[in-house]
């Protein structure tokens, strides 16, 4: 397991994306909380500027007023140091901003086998599951959520056969191997 003293050799962010069951911001909360360094979800923080959910916000106001909202946050979380941000891979892919956001820490996507993605789903989601609309809501989560890794410097990480203790331990080991590489 890596130590938080190592942390100090960096002030680099560490920028969580990727989907890998329907519960995405606790693995970051986590890690965040090993490291001592702030969490910051971008999911939360719309929900928090709008009183919405994205989703919500999307079918109310239209694409256009959440796009500016998602601008205006995109703007912040680059004013960012030695935190762990929790960005949606759709909007890390459909933003300008993903430079520069690569220039305060490195990206780390997590990625599973479909087949592993639904067995979590179908545990989390319980009875909902079985509604094919509901699913299919997930599933276009999960599409949109890996949009990112199209792009250069995305770095995959797969959790696909690790239990959480691992995935947050190979997080941070490969966030460390990335982040102190580029200093």
């Amino acid at each position: 397991m890596v130590t938080t003293s190592s942390f100090q050799l960096t002030d680099r962010n560490l920028i969580l994306t990727g989907y890998i069951e329907p519960n995405k911001p606790r693995i970051g909360r986590q890690v965040a909380e090993i490291l001592k360094v702030p969490f910051v979800d971008m999911e939360e923080r719309i929900q928090d500027r709008m009183g919405e959910g994205i989703e919500t916000l999307r079918d109310t106001f239209g694409e256009r007023h959440l796009k500016t909202v998602e601008d205006e946050l995109m703007e912040e979380m680059i004013l960012h140091r030695r935190s762990v941000l929790r960005i949606n891979g759709s909007i890390l892919a459909h933003s300008d901003y993903l430079p520069r956001l690569q220039q305060t820490g490195p990206v780390i996507c997590l990625v599973a086998r479909l087949d592993a993605i639904l067995q979590k789903m179908h545990l989390t989601l319980g009875a909902r599951y079985h509604n094919p609309a509901e699913r299919g809501v997930e599933l276009g989560k999960l599409r949109r959520e890996w949009a990112i890794r199209k792009h250069e410097n995305i770095n995959e990480l797969d959790a696909t056969d690790l239990n959480e203790e691992m995935m947050i331990s190979a997080i941070i080991d490969l966030w460390q191997h990335l982040a102190i590489e580029r200093i």
